[in-house]
């Protein structure tokens, strides 16, 4: 029975706007990992990364445990991924990406440091 007292539709119309907000946070971290994760497959990252095993560079989720508490983390990801390296990770060299720009190397970091074994 809907409710009748100008009280109880505020109470429902504010739970209402609640639950809206809870989805909409949930959402849209999702919909920005999805969005990385479909940079990953653009940039032609998993032709040497795999997600949990070290295929010629490490797995994505072995960067992420080696770096999770680092505060400093994603800047120095988004670093390696425009820039490249070597010797973090063995012998294998990290390519430069200079067409990948700062805050789209910042989400990837961002999408490798939320990665989970298992």
């Amino acid at each position: 029975m809907p409710p009748t007292s100008a009280l109880a539709r505020t109470r429902l119309a504010a739970r209402a706007c609640a639950a809206a907000a809870l989805w909409l946070a949930a959402a849209l971290p999702a919909s920005a990992q999805a969005d990385a994760g479909g940079a990953v497959r653009d940039n032609g990252c998993m032709r040497c990364h795999a997600m949990e095993r070290t295929y010629v560079g490490p797995g994505f989720a072995q960067i992420a445990e080696r770096y999770r508490n680092d505060a400093h983390a994603e800047a120095y990801l988004a670093g390696r991924i425009r820039n490249g390296g070597a010797g973090e990770w063995g012998r294998a060299l990290m390519p430069r990406h200079p067409r990948i720009g700062e805050e789209e190397a910042r989400s990837l970091a961002r999408w490798i440091l939320a990665q989970r074994k298992g």
